[in-house]
C-alpha cells in the first residue's frame, strides 16, 4: 500500500513538472491513466484489511435514500445532524470528534431518509490520512453529498475537498461520460468520433487503450467536448460514481452580507447557521429536491386512498418500479393500473407497466 502511494506521489510530481503543450499531450494523458488505475488499486482492500483498508464504516442501508455530510473537522456535520434528525451525534468545538459514521433519519415529505454523519476529512484523505477511505467509501454509497463548509473560512476548502472526492472516483454534479466503449475478444481497436473532438484524437485514444491492455475493443466518442479525463473515467467506469452534491455553507452569521449573498448566489449551494438555527430547513428543502424522490398513493377498488401512507419511488418512474415497491411478485399477476393525478390524461386512465408516474398521482394495480 506504502508502494502505492509513494508511485502517485511520483506521477502527481511528474505530471507537476511537465509542461502542457502540444508535445505532451500525450505523455500526460498516458500519466493521467497510469494515476488513475493506482488511484483504483489503492482503495480495494488488501486481503486480511482491517480498519486500515479501503472499505466503508460498517452502516447498512436504510431508508428511501441516503444522504453524506462530508466535510473538514468542526465545519457543523453533527451539530446539523442532530438539528434535523432524533440523533444526538457529539458535537464540539474541536475537531476529529465524530470518529465513526453515525446515521440519522430524516422524516420529510412522507420519506424516511438516512442521513449519515461522516468524520471529518482532512487533506490526504484520498490516501488514507485521518480514515479516508473508508469515509470517503461510506461517501459513495450515498445518493446525495452534503458537502458542509465554512463560511468564515477561504475558498481553498472547497476545492481541496472537491480534490479529495475526485482522486476516489467520485464525480460530483456531473454525468458519465458520452462514450461507447465495448471490450471484444479479438478484431483490434476500431475507433470512431461522432463529431470531430476538441480535445481528444484516435493517438490518444489508442495510446490509453493499449497502455491499459485493451487491445480488442470498440469505442465511438459522442462528445465533441470530451476530454482525456472523460476517456479515462469511461474505462474505469467501475470505480466511479456521479452523485448529485449540495455544496452548505455553515456559520453564515459569521460573514458580511455582501460575502453572504455571493455564496447564496453559487450553483447547488445553500447558506445556514446552525449556531442561530437559520436556514436549516432550506438545506432540508433543497436536499429533498435534489433527490427528486416523487410520493405515490395506493388504491384499492371501492376505497379511498390512504394519504397519510406514500411510496417512495425515484422521479422518472414507472408503474413497474411501484409494483416492484410493492412487492416483488406484484408483477406477475398484473393485468392493468388505474391512474389519478398529474401524469394521467383522463381520470381514471387506464395504463401498462411502462406508464410513467408523476408525484402524488394515485395508482390502483388491477391483477388478472
Amino acid at each position: 500500500m506504502v508502494n502505492i502511494t509513494e508511485k502517485i506521489k511520483e506521477i502527481e510530481e511528474e505530471m507537476r513538472r511537465t509542461q502542457k503543450n502540444k508535445a505532451t499531450e500525450y505523455h500526460l494523458g498516458l500519466l493521467k491513466g497510469k494515476l488513475a488505475r493506482l488511484r483504483a488499486q489503492l482503495l480495494e482492500p488488501a486481503p486480511g484489511a482491517g480498519s486500515g483498508g479501503g472499505t466503508g464504516f460498517d452502516v447498512s442501508k436504510s431508508g428511501d435514500a441516503r444522504i453524506a455530510l462530508v466535510g473538514f473537522p468542526s465545519v457543523g456535520k453533527s451539530t446539523f445532524l442532530s438539528r434535523v434528525t432524533k440523533t444526538k451525534s457529539e458535537a464540539a468545538a474541536y475537531s476529529f470528534t465524530t470518529l465513526t459514521a453515525i446515521p440519522g433519519v430524516l422524516e420529510y415529505g412522507g420519506a424516511e431518509i438516512q442521513v449519515l454523519d461522516l468524520p471529518g476529512i482532512i487533506e490526504g484523505a484520498a490516501e488514507g490520512k485521518g480514515r479516508g477511505r473508508q469515509v470517503i467509501s461510506a461517501a459513495k454509497t450515498s445518493d446525495l453529498i452534503c458537502m458542509i463548509l465554512d463560511a468564515t473560512k477561504k475558498a481553498e476548502q472547497r476545492r481541496l475537498l472537491e480534490a479529495e472526492l475526485e482522486a476516489v472516483g467520485i464525480r460530483l454534479n456531473r454525468d458519465p461520460p458520452n462514450i461507447y466503449l465495448k471490450p471484444k475478444k479479438a478484431g483490434g481497436m476500431k475507433i470512431n468520433f461522432q463529431t470531430p473532438p476538441k480535445h481528444l484524437d484516435e493517438k490518444m485514444v489508442y495510446n490509453i487503450l493499449k497502455d491499459y491492455k485493451m487491445l480488442n475493443c470498440e469505442v465511438l466518442v459522442r462528445d465533441e467536448n470530451a476530454t482525456v479525463d472523460d476517456f479515462i473515467d469511461t474505462i474505469m467506469k467501475d470505480h466511479r460514481k456521479y452523485i448529485k452534491c449540495l455544496y452548505v455553507y455553515n456559520k453564515v452569521d459569521s460573514i458580511g452580507i455582501p460575502h453572504l449573498d455571493e455564496l447564496a448566489r453559487e450553483p447547488h449551494t445553500v447558506v445556514m447557521s446552525c449556531e442561530l438555527d437559520l436556514g436549516i430547513q432550506d438545506v432540508v428543502e433543497r436536499c429533498w429536491k435534489e433527490l427528486a424522490l416523487i410520493r405515490i398513493y395506493t388504491k384499492r377498488k371501492g376505497i379511498v386512498p390512504d394519504f397519510s401512507e406514500a411510496l417512495i419511488v425515484r422521479s422518472g418512474s414507472t408503474i413497474e418500479d411501484v409494483c416492484d415497491q410493492v412487492h416483488r411478485t406484484l408483477k406477475e399477476t398484473f393485468k392493468y393500473a388505474l391512474v389519478w393525478g398529474a401524469s394521467a390524461r383522463h381520470v381514471p386512465q387506464r395504463v401498462g407497466l411502462g406508464h410513467f408516474v408523476a408525484d402524488e398521482d394515485v395508482v390502483s394495480i388491477v391483477a388478472k
